[in-house]
This record gives structure tokens, sequence and C-alpha cells, in this order.
């Protein structure tokens, strides 16, 4: 199968980025499309998406971001990275993921597709680059971009302002929009694991990303949150509407190719779920349970561990359920569940209560309807009733909470709850007695001792709990 043969070079492709990353070098020769040393957009494409849904969206940065959203604990002695000791070095992987493996190489998709007027590749390494630095700006805040990418030719970047980097994250998507548009050259297909070369899907993701920057901002100084939410409902008029258009990556399972959440709790994997996210399930009779959740296997029982907690009999506690843990489960990058979200929050704020509530129960419904939930059940009927009616105190707290189970996994919920305060979440107090710089949820990433020994001048001082440009509220 072509999808089995591109992910068998993807170490060949991708581990060696730093050959590519001088572009002008090899666009000034003759290609040979299949001297890996020479790539071809086509051959890129394929890793470039697999590295996104495994290292980006469900890597070890996604890890980190649910244990500190209280979904998932380690049972294992604390204090631990649960409870929020990790250490500059933590990092050093997730930042050379982001960079070298993923932005270099879409960089190198970029300009191979613009030169060869390969309009659809160029746009969609755009709206890859987009997603990708989206992360990483949210996840460390000042980062490298305008001289981050030149590989040997700059190896101590300057840091870019956060707010810069969220202007070139509109210019980027724009962009990505226009070439989708215009289609000249080769089409992806089989090498294109995510909409196969299909234009109308990648604008539809690219105006759904575009949404949700300008839904970052909306505490940001110099930004309000009208005009934050008039742009994100504009794009959204061209978004993603239903969960049969989402963004994702198909694992076929069985061993090399099995979906990462389903080696991050199975085999050796000390991950649990934690009670905080088990129990709110429980508590609010949400029919997703046994969708989202599998029965520990001593016991058959729903169980969350409480975080800090310690080592435990690991059999007593629940993991993830096989919609996201099957080892042949998607891999969501992006889903029209958070378009969804975003355009009911947006409308809150520009259309009041009503309005708002009409989308927000779309969107429930549209992420049941993806677990094979009818509307008309019985349970989702009562799930409505209790949990569909927004009310002035509890709007954006609602559609917060709903936007956290239907995201379930993704590295958005951090920046959700970071820019809303919701879901509601405590410092867990075994965390108590840890370092100075690690008390307290963190809001932002350290940044990676490999870029603090080799660009020292550059990178700034930060601790977990400093906050990032648009983290004001």
């Amino acid at each position: 199968m072509y999808r089995n043969k591109i992910i068998k070079v993807l170490t060949a492709l991708l581990c060696i980025p730093i050959i590519f990353t001088s572009c002008k070098k090899f666009l000034n020769v003759n290609k040979d499309n299949n001297d890996l040393t020479s790539p071809s957009v086509n051959l890129l494409l394929g890793p470039i998406e697999e590295s996104v849904s495994s290292r980006m969206a469900a890597g070890g940065a996604a890890i980190y971001i649910n244990y500190w959203m209280q979904n998932m604990t380690l049972n294992q002695p604390v204090p631990n990275e649960v409870t929020y000791v990790v250490y500059n070095s933590s990092f050093n992987s997730y930042w050379y993921y982001a960079y070298v493996t993923n932005l270099n190489n879409m960089k190198i998709m970029d300009s191979l597709a613009m030169v060869d007027g390969n309009d659809i590749y160029a746009g969609i390494a755009k709206t890859l680059t987009a997603y990708t630095l989206g992360d990483v700006t949210d996840w460390w805040g000042d980062v490298p971009y305008s001289a981050g990418l030149s590989g040997v030719g700059n190896l101590t970047p300057k840091f870019d302002s956060q707010e810069s980097i969220y202007t070139n994250l509109q210019v980027l998507l724009d962009s990505a929009i226009i070439e989708l548009d215009r289609g000249n050259g080769l089409v992806p297909s089989t090498d294109d694991y995510f909409y196969s070369g299909n234009a109308t899907s990648w604008k539809k993701l690219a105006y759904s990303l575009k949404a949700r920057f300008y839904m970052h901002l909306i505490n940001a100084s110099g930004y309000d949150v009208q005009t934050q939410s008039k742009l994100a409902l504009a794009a959204l008029d061209n978004g993603l509407t239903s969960y049969t258009e989402d963004c994702y990556f198909t694992y076929n399972g069985g061993q090399n190719y099995s979906s990462p959440w389903y080696w991050n709790f199975y085999n050796t994997s000390t991950n649990i779920l934690a009670s905080n996210y088990v129990d709110s399930l429980k508590s609010r009779k949400d029919p997703r349970l046994t969708k989202l959740v599998a029965p520990a296997a001593n016991t058959g029982l729903y169980t969350g561990s409480v975080i800090g907690s310690g080592f435990q009999t690991l059999y007593n506690f629940s993991i993830p359920g096989d919609f996201y843990a099957a080892d042949n489960a998607n891999g969501y990058i992006f889903s029209a569940d958070e378009a969804l979200f975003l355009k009911a929050e947006a409308t809150y704020y520009v259309s009041g209560l009503s309005a708002a509530q009409e989308v927000y129960q779309t969107a429930i419904l549209n992420n049941m309807a993806k677990m094979g939930l009818s509307a008309s059940a019985d349970s989702v009927q009562a799930y409505l009733t209790n949990r569909g009616t927004l009310t002035t105190s509890n709007a954006i707290q609602r559609i917060m909470e709903e936007k956290s189970v239907a995201n379930f996994f993704s590295p958005e919920i951090w920046t959700d709850w970071r820019r809303t305060g919701y879901p509601a979440l405590t410092v867990i107090s075994t965390a108590n007695g840890a370092p100075a710089n690690t008390k307290g949820i963190p809001r932002r990433f350290l940044y990676p001792l490999s870029e603090e020994t080799a660009n020292a001048s550059n990178v700034p001082t930060a601790t977990l709990t400093d906050r990032v440009w648009w983290d004001t509220k």
C-alpha cells in the first residue's frame, strides 16, 4: 500500500532536514524524483502529515498538556510531570520535532511547489505551517520564525514577538487560500492522507484555522473581542461544518502503524485517565462516556485516578476508549467540532445568548454523531436538556466545557483554558513542594535546554507560569 511505503521513508526524508534547509542549493539543479536527497513534493507531503499527527497533535507535548489539563495522569510516585515538575531539557525533543522535522520540511515543500507551479501543494504547505507555527507560539510565546528556518545558514536566529507571529499566521493562511483556489499544477492524491488532494477541504481547514487564531486574541493587548469575533465568524462562513469534513490521519493498526494515543496508554505505559475527567463525564450522564473511556480491566468500572495519588494498582483505573485509543483510531488534527464551538463562542460575543445557543447545541450534536450517537436517542436528548441551555452566567463556561470534551486530547484545550479560564481547574496540592518556578498550573513551555545552549543570547527568560503575550485573562 502506498501509505505504508511512504511512512517507511519517513525517517529518510524527515531526519535529514539540515541537508534540505538550504532550498537554493537544489532548486538550481535538476531534480531526480527518486533521489531522497532531492525530494519532490509528493514524497514530502505524506511524511509531513504523519509527523503533524504523531508529533504535534498527539506527541509528548500533547501528553504534557493533557496532564496539566487534568485529563490524564501517571501511575507513578510524585512529584512528576503531572504535578508540574519539568525541566528545560524536557522540551528538547518537542522543539526539535516542531522545527527540524516539521517546519523546515514544510518550508522545503512550499519552496519546491512554488518553483514548479504546484499551487495545491504550496497551499497545503502553508496551511500546515500555520497549524504548526500556531502551536509553537502558543506553547512557547516568542519564537524564531523570520530567521528561524535557515538551517545551517543561521544557527542563532532571533526570536520574533508572538504578536508578529500571529500576523504571519494570517498571511500564511490567506496565501494558502489563494493558491488552493488557483489550483494549477500537480494535484495530490494518495500522498495526501488528510484530504486526498481535495482543495475545497483544505480551504475549509485554512479558514477554520484563521478563526482559531482570531479568537486566540480576544483578550490580547490592542485587540478587542467584538472585532476578533466578527473576523472569526466571517472566516467560519467558509470553514468546517460537519464531522465528515474533519482533518485526521488514518492509522492502519498493528505494529508500526498504530495510533499514537494507543501507544501512549498501552503496553508498558503507566498513563491512565484522571478522576477529574472521568468523574465529570459520569456526573453529567454524558452518553459519550463509553466511547471516550474504557472500563478498568480489574473492576469493569469507569474509574479515573486522583491526580497526585502516586503508585497504585494500574489496572484498577480506566484508559481511553477505542474511539481515540484503538490501534487503528483516527489521529485528529482539526475537527468541525472545534470550528462549531468557535462559532458558538464568537456568536455569543456578537449576537447574544439565543443565537449562540443554537450553534452550541449543533456543536454538541455534531460530536455525538461523530461517535455514533443519534440526536434522537433518549440519552442524547436528556443530555441536551441538562447541558444545552446557555445563560449569561454560564455561557462561556458551558461552551468551553463542551468544547474540551469534543476536543479530547487536542493541545488546543490548554489554549482555551488560558484564554477563558475554563474548564475550571485547581492546582494539584502535591505540587506544593516543587521548585518555585514550577508551582501552579503551567501557562507555557520552558524554552528547551538545546536552544538555550546553542542560541543563549537570543532565548528569552521564562518560567512555566509566565504568560505568553495573548494570555491576559
